[in-house]
């Protein structure tokens, strides 16, 4: 590691500690100026895009999400790269950008398909572009799958039974 390795990585983590701090806009202000400094990193990108996500500029947060996660060996951690696919889907979706957010997500799903925050989030997309029945069926699968309710867990069989066919009655 270099000297300007070791200056970003000073540099970024005191960003990063700004916006757990509360302070958001000193935050961003910072990242700002790091984003500029390495157009090319991922991980700058990343938390740049959920600066400004924090302050409500979802908008300005799009193009950091894409850069963050640009090209196939973006630099991101596992944990970042689930983050910002969640973000940018979540994003797409607050902007009424639902295609997109259906896309992002789905993408997102696939790859993590364990994780159901994404798997939520894309029952929320899906429910805004008018698949309602697609919608349910992912939470009620992730309710029966995940739940720690006895009750639920009694009729997990069930519930997953007729999430495969919500309209059915007997």
């Amino acid at each position: 590691m270099n000297n300007n390795d070791d200056e970003r990585d000073g540099l970024l983590a005191e960003a990063v500690g700004l916006r757990e701090e509360g302070r958001q806009e000193e935050a961003r202000d910072r990242l700002l100026e790091l984003a500029v400094r390495y157009p090319d990193d991922a991980e700058v990108a990343y938390q740049t895009a959920w600066a400004h996500d924090v302050l409500g500029l979802e908008a300005e947060a799009v193009p950091f999400y894409e850069r963050a996660l640009k090209g196939p060996g973006t630099g991101l951690t596992e944990e970042d790269r689930r983050g910002a696919l969640l973000g940018l889907g979540s994003t797409f979706r607050i902007l009424g950008r639902y295609e997109e957010a259906v896309a992002t997500l789905r993408a997102a799903v696939e790859e993590f398909p364990a994780d159901g925050a994404l798997r939520t989030f894309l029952a929320m997309a899906l429910f805004n572009t008018g698949e309602h029945q697609e919608s349910a069926q992912l939470l009620l699968r992730l309710v029966a799958t995940t739940s720690d309710d006895p009750y639920v867990r009694r009729y997990r069989a069930a519930i997953e039974y007729y999430a495969r066919d919500l309209n059915e009655t007997v």
